[in-house]
């Protein structure tokens, strides 16, 4: 007899009763409070990690997140590849992409402030099996970026110097994210506070110093313009293009964090709808000015590019050396360090609170569904950082750009069916609330772009995923071989054997039936006009009623 998956149970009498019940708990709790609705009730929401972190906590993790590797050292590779405009409208798509998940994420987010967010809203919405995929999957994609973020670390400091050994690089730092991350959270949250600032900040200076350097302001260069696109706008044709693809997705993973951060903030119904608004500004400041700068400053055949013959810098340093501007170059360097140190440690954080989650709906061993008391889920934190931080010696007897190239196909196509699974999770969401006689108004906030964005995402991860299986079988610049399709899908073919494991064992339905999804065990509830960071003594009547009227 196959284990049940602690998923929420049935709602007794499907939609009207499940709606009765929600109302019937209002109306109670109203008698008691004098509010509409009832203060902030978890239905098995709550963990053992504290609710310690702000709204500016949320919002910069958001916002910065996702500025690591792919964007600053990848970017390079990418031009090489695919030439001026295949980058810049691989960026278009991609932040199409984001901005579409976001909205998916703000508003489940707000409902089911869950350890492991998307994990669980895929267990509840979709299946037990595709939630465990989903999951598992996920947590690899963690490890693998802590991995490539720490080799990412040894390029940058090369341009300095290649005298340390590339062990030394990768222990000194593997030791810093270790101890940014079991700190305390709060502590890890100002962390990349700071590291989002500088981020920010720092691109926004670069943007505006390279349009100068365009229109003929540096001391070396001549006026660029649009000479780049002129003399070759696509390289390598149709397969350059999708070459790109992966590197410009592997630039914007981590965008997804902002849902476990809201199990650890004090209000999500404030918080995430700021986090979610506030996604174009990453989107069109990073990546979409970003790359457009990028394509108009260097030469896609520079030889000092990433993943070239020469110094392997990324285009941003090589923008500003080429411009005879070295202290910009420099400056720009160390920032792109900061980069590699707060992604790397934001993929400690969302690896162990993946476990957590997993844990809580009974597809991990119960250990790693604890925390301390200060909220540190110390098992999470071993099994992802340690796995990250020793995979990343691979370094040592290859180059940056090959490792790169082998991690980031994996977290890009990881990261895909993620978006993808977010995607689905929230038109089931919608629908199973709309089945059940629900209204639109109940929802605490709701994004003015469904059902389209939503739908958009889910498409584009589908298509993406189709065409690098094509770009696997018949890569960019190599021979067909199955060494070649493994590198670079083999993330895909482990994800399909996990769900189809998980659903043998589970033996549940391919697809949960809406009407019995059970909408309110693991949702949160809100009271207009009560701050949810009211006294213990309030909280416990409430949980005190609740537990009466069940």
């Amino acid at each position: 007899m196959s284990p049940e998956p602690q998923v929420p149970p049935t709602a007794k009498d499907a939609a009207a009763q499940g709606h009765e019940q929600m109302e019937t708990t209002s109306v109670d709790i109203q008698d008691v409070t004098g509010k509409n609705e009832g203060e902030m009730i978890d239905h098995g929401a709550d963990t053992t990690l504290h609710r310690s972190l702000e709204t500016r906590h949320l919002t910069m993790v958001s916002l910065g997140s996702a500025i690591g590797m792919g964007m600053w050292l990848g970017s390079g590779t990418s031009l090489v590849n695919g030439g001026p405009a295949s980058l810049f409208i691989g960026f278009l798509i991609s932040s199409s992409i984001v901005w579409s998940v976001s909205q998916s994420i703000g508003e489940m987010a707000i409902m089911y402030p869950l350890p492991s967010a998307f994990v669980q809203w895929c267990t509840i919405f979709i299946s037990p099996a595709a939630g465990f995929a989903l999951g598992w999957g996920y947590w690899f994609s963690y490890w693998i970026t802590i991995a490539n973020e720490l080799q990412g670390i040894v390029t940058v400091l090369n341009y300095w110097t290649d005298e340390v050994p590339k062990a030394a690089w990768i222990s000194i730092f593997w030791v810093v994210i270790i101890l940014i991350n079991i700190w305390v959270v709060k502590l890890f949250a100002e962390v990349e506070v700071f590291a989002s600032t500088v981020k920010f900040g720092w691109m926004l200076i670069a943007i505006i110093v390279l349009i100068i350097i365009t229109a003929d302001g540096s001391p070396k260069e001549d006026p660029i313009g649009f000479r780049y696109w002129n003399e070759q706008a696509f390289r390598n044709g149709f397969k350059g293009f999708l070459s790109i693809l992966p590197t410009c997705v592997f630039a914007m993973a981590g965008t997804e964090n902002a849902a476990m951060v809201a199990s650890e903030v004090a209000n999500p119904r404030r918080s995430v709808p700021q986090a979610a608004r506030s996604i174009w500004l990453r989107l069109g400041l990073f990546y979409i000015l970003g790359s457009l700068m990028i394509t108009l400053t260097v030469d896609p055949t520079n030889p000092n590019l990433f993943g070239q013959s020469g110094s392997n810098a990324s285009p941003f340093v090589i923008a500003f050396k080429d411009a005879g501007i070295p202290v910009m170059a420099h400056m720009t360097n160390a920032v792109i360090f900061i980069s590699m140190i707060s992604t790397g440690s934001i993929s400690g954080y969302g690896g162990s609170r993946m476990l957590m989650g997993l844990a809580h709906v009974g597809m991990n061993h119960k250990i790693f569904g604890i925390a301390d008391h200060i909220g540190r889920p110390w098992a999470g934190y071993i099994a992802t950082i340690g796995i990250g931080g020793a995979l990343a010696y691979i370094n040592v007897s290859n180059t940056g750009a090959e490792v790169f190239q082998w991690l980031s196909n994996l977290v890009s196509l990881l990261t895909l069916f993620g978006w993808g699974m977010i995607s689905l999770s929230h038109l089931r969401f919608r629908y199973s609330w709309k089945v059940q006689g629900r209204g639109e108004a109940c929802l605490p906030w709701r994004t003015r772009s469904y059902p389209y964005a939503t739908w958009w995402a889910l498409v584009w991860c589908i298509g993406l995923i189709s065409l690098e299986l094509y770009l696997s079988i018949w890569p960019l610049g190599q021979a067909t071989n199955a060494k070649n399709f493994f590198a670079n899908y083999i993330s895909v073919i482990a994800i399909v054997v996990i769900w189809i494991g998980a659903q043998i064992w589970y033996r549940g339905p391919l697809w949960v039936d809406a009407k019995e999804i059970d909408l309110d065990r693991w949702r949160r509830f809100y009271a207009d006009g009560i701050d949810e960071e009211s006294t213990a003594a309030r909280r416990s009547l409430m949980r005190t009623i609740k537990v009466l009227f069940e």
